[in-house]
């Protein structure tokens, strides 16, 4: 990537840019003024009331320690998708710098002054605000300062619950193996981080006296700032939509729904973790997903028919280096055993029984080797390790299992796992750089993700299933030394779905009667 190459990236993007720094300025700014509403009283009250303290520090510390991506999951079921689950938890992880600087600023206050001022006849009251306030503010705003620098860098999440901001960028941008968007997203985010610190520390040398002319005024910027948030957010759709990062920024995704059959429906950025269920609840209505997703099947959800096809084959292979092969020569026959064993129905219903029926992928792998006659007992050889890497959903835990048994079944290779890699750029960079061996792709995304071909390459090479994977396998190997094994024989490709019901009554089965349904409203 070029220094041109990025500016002309911005360049193009600017007005969702700006979008995104106001979103992602609102985030944190609307939970920061409701953590300063909250933590600061509660500062004061454990400061008043000390046994108090352990126990309130301590609520706080752990909340804190929640991974950020769990703590969202959880707002979810609560508070649903959009803005209210990510203030939530941003509120949440700003708490505990504010409530401990407020604490430990307030109890800070030399025990003689606070006699002196007793024997003035000050009160509790003009106490606090006479006293302790003042002397402990350069702590307190410390405390918020750093609340404001951790929610800047956690509100970068708030992409994965459709409440935007500048994660839409860096999670795109990973998943697309786009170094341009993840920069867009990563560098106004570290700026708004230094920008907010530095911001802050300017208060924080303000004297007691003068900083209270801004009581008023800092909550006020505060609001105005979390009002653009909502006006950025907010949209009129006829169709409430959300489509994952990774299908925003491709042409097999909202890009050929513009070009070719001229559907915006602007939609919402949101994790495939939650759009299943956020379209089952009503709270979307169009989703983005994978034709083989077991979540079809258990939330009643209608794929409409691609009949523009701009979706391409998905036919899943293991990709390992050539060298690898060589390193680990019965690997490439023992991977070879799953060619064709599977089908669309066999691999939707294999998701099904994790995504709905919660079911292991161990369990699930073993099933399925069972039930295709290719379970073997573990061997527990003690030859070289195969690492076996996975993108961050259901489907690839259960095919990287399946990997993991069928090798320890028939050969004397350890197996190491390493699942949850995140998105199409982390699971090739990982490869290439050989922190893992191999793991399954997708001819689709191989073809668009990381080759990248013009037009008319992509318009000949995506005739048939077969085409598509001559043409990445060879290309793969010219470019990377990367062989694509034998196709496992399912192709979960893009899809567009809605609830069935609601399909039913509009009357909508293509990706064509929803255009012509929306450009009628």
């Amino acid at each position: 990537m070029t220094q041109q190459s990025f500016w002309l990236f911005v360049s193009e993007q600017h007005e969702k840019l700006l979008t995104q720094i106001t979103q992602h300025l609102g985030l944190t700014f609307l939970s920061l003024l409701l953590a300063i509403i909250v933590g600061l009283p509660l500062g004061i009250l454990i400061a008043r009331k000390r046994k108090l303290s352990g126990s309130v520090l301590g609520v706080a510390g752990i909340l804190q320690t929640i991974p950020s991506i769990a703590l969202l999951g959880f707002m979810i079921p609560a508070f649903g998708i959009g803005a209210t689950p990510a203030i939530v938890a941003l509120l949440i992880y700003a708490l505990l710098p504010i409530i401990r600087n407020t604490y430990t600023g307030i109890t800070g206050v030399n025990p003689a002054v606070i006699e002196a001022a007793k024997a003035m006849g000050m009160n509790r009251k003009q106490l606090l605000f006479k006293v302790e306030l003042p002397l402990a503010m350069p702590v307190i705003i410390a405390g918020i300062r750093t609340a404001a620098v951790i929610n800047v860098g956690v509100a970068t999440l708030a992409s994965f619950v459709a409440a935007g901001g500048l994660g839409e960028f860096i999670f795109g941008g990973i998943s697309l193996n786009n170094t341009n968007m993840i920069l867009a997203g990563a560098i106004p985010a570290a700026l708004l981080a230094v920008l907010l610190d530095k911001l802050i520390a300017v208060f924080q040398k303000i004297r007691y006296q003068n900083l209270r002319k801004f009581w008023y005024v800092f909550p006020g910027i505060l609001m105005i700032i979390g009002g653009g948030y909502e006006l950025t957010s907010n949209s009129e759709n006829k169709l409430k939509a959300g489509f994952t990062p990774e299908f925003m920024g491709r042409q097999d995704g909202d890009l050929g729904l513009r070009s070719v059959y001229g559907l915006n429906v602007n939609p919402k950025v949101v994790n495939d973790a939650i759009m299943y269920k956020a379209a089952y609840e009503g709270e979307l209505d169009l989703i983005s997903g994978y034709s083989t997703d077991g979540r079809i099947k258990a939330f009643d959800l209608y794929v409409l028919e691609d009949d523009k096809r701009i979706f391409p084959p998905y036919f899943a292979a293991p990709i390992i280096k050539t060298k690898t092969l060589q390193k680990f020569p019965e690997l490439e026959k023992t991977l070879d055993l799953l060619a064709g064993k599977f089908n669309d129905s066999i691999m939707t219903d294999l998701n099904y029984r994790s995504d709905y029926l919660n079911q292991t992928p161990e369990k699930i792998a073993k099933d399925f080797l069972i039930k295709t006659h290719l379970y073997k007992n573990p061997r527990n050889g003690n030859a070289a390790t195969v690492r076996i890497g996975s993108k961050i959903f259901g489907e690839q835990y259960i095919l990287t299992e399946i990997y993991k048994m069928l090798i320890e079944g028939y050969t004397n290779y350890k197996v190491e796992t390493k699942t949850g890699l995140g998105g199409t750029k982390i699971c090739f960079d990982a490869l290439m750089n050989d922190a893992i061996d191999f793991y399954p792709e997708y001819t689709g995304t191989g073809l668009l993700v990381l080759l990248k071909p013009d037009k008319k390459t992509l318009s000949t090479v995506t005739k048939s299933a077969k085409s598509t994977y001559n043409y990445v396998n060879s290309e793969f190997q010219k470019q990377y030394g990367i062989r694509w094994l034998k196709p496992l024989g399912f192709n979960n490709s893009y899809a567009l779905m809605m609830r069935r019901k609601q399909s039913e009554e509009l009357k909508i089965k293509t990706i064509s009667d929803l255009k012509n349904y929306l450009d009628q409203k």
